[in-house]
C-alpha cells in the first residue's frame, strides 16, 4: 500500500445522527473529524430517521476541511446492514464500524460497503486478544483508522478505570502497538466528565504520550484541549526540521548515523522527523 500524507485527526467529535441542529453545528466546529453517530446516541425507534438525516447531511456536504465519518450500527443488529448500505451510498470520508472483534467482522463490512473507506472500533475484550489479526485484516480490507471504545471495554471488563485509567493501560498500549505494526492511525477513547476540563487535559496528555494520533470526543467544549494536546510542539517541529535539513545536506548523502547539534541521529529519526513535519504542515495549512 502506498503511504499517504498524514492528515490531522487530533479531534474526532461524535454528533448524534438524528439531531439536525447538531449536524448543522458540526459544520462550524474546530473538529478535525466529525462522526455522525447512528449507534449509541440514537434510540431504537429513531434509527431509520437518523440514518436518513445523517446520510442526507453527508450527501449535501458543507463540512469544509473536516473529515466526515458515519458510525453505523453493528451488522449483528437489526439496523446494521441498512446503515452500511445507506452510508456507503451517501459517500462520507469513512464508515466507522462498532465492536469489531474478529477479522470476519471486517470482511463482512467490506462486502456490504463497496469501495467506501472503513474505520474500526476496538472496544471488546475479544478484540484485544486478536489485535494482530485485526490489524492484518484492516490492511487487507481498507480499514485505515482504529478508534478506541473505552466505555464498552470498561463495561466488558467490569473494571473501575479511575482518573489514571490503570486497568485499561495494557489494552491501550497493545492497541497502539498493533496499529503501528500495521500502519494504522489510532484515536483514543472519549472522556466522559464533560465539565472537567482539567481531567480531560490530563487524559489527552496521557493519550498523546502513549502515541495516539488524536482523541474521540463527545462535546464541543473538549475540542480546543484535544487539538492542543495532539498538535506537535513548536520545539519538536523545529528539531524535526533541523534533522531533515541535516540529512538533506550533500555531505550527509547516504549516511546512516550523523551528528546533529551534538546529538547522534539515525535514519529512523529522519523518518520520524519527516512524519512530524508533514503533520505540522497539514495542521498549519488547515489553520490558514
Amino acid at each position: 500500500m502506498t503511504p499517504t500524507a498524514p492528515r490531522p485527526r487530533r479531534s474526532a467529535l461524535y454528533m448524534p445522527g438524528g439531531n439536525g441542529r447538531a449536524l448543522e453545528k458540526a459544520k462550524t466546529l474546530a473538529a478535525d473529524v466529525v462522526i455522525l453517530d447512528l449507534e449509541d446516541s440514537v434510540a431504537p425507534d429513531g434509527k431509520a430517521e437518523a440514518r436518513a438525516l445523517a446520510c442526507a447531511a453527508v450527501a449535501a456536504g458543507g463540512f469544509g476541511p473536516r473529515e466526515v465519518v458515519v458510525r453505523v450500527n453493528g451488522l449483528d443488529m437489526p439496523w446494521g446492514a441498512a446503515d452500511l448500505a445507506a452510508a456507503a451510498a451517501a459517500g462520507p470520508d469513512a464508515i466507522l464500524l462498532p465492536k469489531v472483534s474478529v477479522p470476519a467482522d471486517i470482511e463482512a463490512a467490506r462486502a456490504g460497503a463497496g469501495r467506501a473507506r472503513l474505520w474500526a472500533m476496538i472496544e471488546t475484550c475479544q478484540a484485544i486478544f486478536r489485535l494482530d489479526d485485526l490489524g492484518a485484516a484492516s490492511r487487507e480490507h481498507g480499514v485505515d483508522v482504529w478508534v478506541i471504545g473505552a466505555n464498552d471495554l470498561v463495561k466488558e471488563m467490569r473494571c473501575r478505570p479511575g482518573a489514571e485509567r490503570a486497568p485499561l493501560l495494557p489494552a491501550l498500549a497493545l492497541s497502539v502497538m498493533a496499529a503501528r505494526a500495521h500502519g494504522l492511525v489510532i484515536l483514543d477513547g472519549v472522556y466522559n466528565a464533560i465539565p472537567d476540563l482539567d481531567g480531560l487535559a490530563a487524559e489527552c496528555a496521557q493519550g498523546s504520550a502513549f502515541g495516539f494520533d488524536g482523541k474521540s470526543l463527545i462535546h464541543p467544549s473538549h475540542l480546543e484541549i484535544a487539538n492542543a494536546a495532539f498538535t506537535p510542539a513548536a520545539e519538536e517541529v523545529a528539531w524535526a526540521r533541523t534533522v531533515a535539513a541535516a540529512y538533506a545536506a550533500p555531505e550527509n548523502a547516504g549516511a546512516g548515523v550523523i551528528k546533529v547539534e551534538g546529538r547522534m541521529v539515525e535514519r529512523l529519526h529522519l523518518a520520524q522527523a519527516e512524519r512530524l513535519i508533514a503533520v505540522a504542515d497539514a495542521i498549519a495549512a488547515r489553520a490558514g
